[in-house]
């Protein structure tokens, strides 16, 4: 069997699998404590910044802090969905991806002037529209193959916040929807894929998991994994008795993503 069919049979069994009853104890216990805010949706969650530190990005969105306030300020996930469908109903693209950038990179320091080279590029606006379209008309993954490698500088870790966010804004039809995928995320379930490889027989599973969740450059096809994954999994949790709430792949994403279950522990 080749290292592609390895790959395809392990994705197979992800989504047989989903979570296995650790994870949904373990998950529902935060929902039960530090995540019974998000019970009703994400939108609260909630990312510090230093809006001086961006001061030298253009353009702003006009509804985020001051960028002459040297201190911390906050933006949530529901303030950006604001921003971006505020930017797009302009055509102002480029001011959307800054808002999500915003609150994808928080307070780490190198983040302003990462963005201010995107933002240079004389192709994003474009290929950013693109995106929108594409992600209007056919969905997540379609969007994700129109930015795959599209703008340099921008990356997957980064430019799935952008659909996310764009996605809640446009409220497209099309399902799944798309959601964040960074280095985090992708490790939870590369330990997971690990797992369930090794539990159903497959000894080349740690490889082929790290092969297909890698920590960044994931393929449109993995994109497509990833999300049909999460949506299953969090209709999972739904269904488990643990007060889940329907239709929150995001929110499964928030918990993988502040480490609420190590599927390798």
């Amino acid at each position: 069997m080749g290292r592609q069919d390895l790959a395809d049979a392990l994705d197979d069994e992800l989504m047989r699998r989903l979570l296995p009853p650790a994870a949904v104890d373990t998950v529902g216990g935060w929902l039960a404590g530090p995540g019974a805010r998000y019970a009703t949706g994400v939108g609260g969650h909630r990312v510090t910044y230093v809006p001086a530190h961006w001061s030298g990005v253009e353009p702003w969105p006009d509804q985020l802090s001051n960028r002459s306030y040297a201190r911390t300020a906050t933006v949530s996930r529901a303030q950006v969905v604001t921003v971006v469908r505020e930017a797009v109903d302009r055509g102002e693209w480029p001011q959307a991806l800054a808002a999500s950038y915003v609150w994808g990179q928080g307070r780490t320091g190198y983040g302003p002037h990462r963005l201010k080279e995107i933002l240079a590029e004389p192709n994003v606006a474009e290929a950013l529209a693109r995106a929108g379209a594409a992600l209007q008309a056919e969905g997540a993954v379609a969007a994700y193959r129109v930015l795959y490698g599209a703008v340099r500088g921008l990356g997957p870790a980064f430019f799935t916040k952008f659909l996310y966010f764009l996605d809640l804004a446009m409220d497209t039809p099309a399902a799944p929807r798309a959601l964040i995928l960074d280095q985090r995320v992708a490790r939870v379930v590369r330990g997971h894929a690990t797992r369930v490889g090794l539990d159903t027989g497959m000894p080349s599973a740690p490889d082929v998991a790290a092969w297909i969740w890698s920590d960044g450059g994931w393929t449109p096809h993995r994109y497509g994994v990833y999300v049909r994954w999460a949506e299953a999994a969090a209709a999972q949790l739904a269904s488990s008795g643990i007060g889940w709430p329907e239709a929150s792949p995001d929110l499964l994403e928030l918990a993988l993503f502040d480490g609420v279950w190590d599927p390798t522990a």
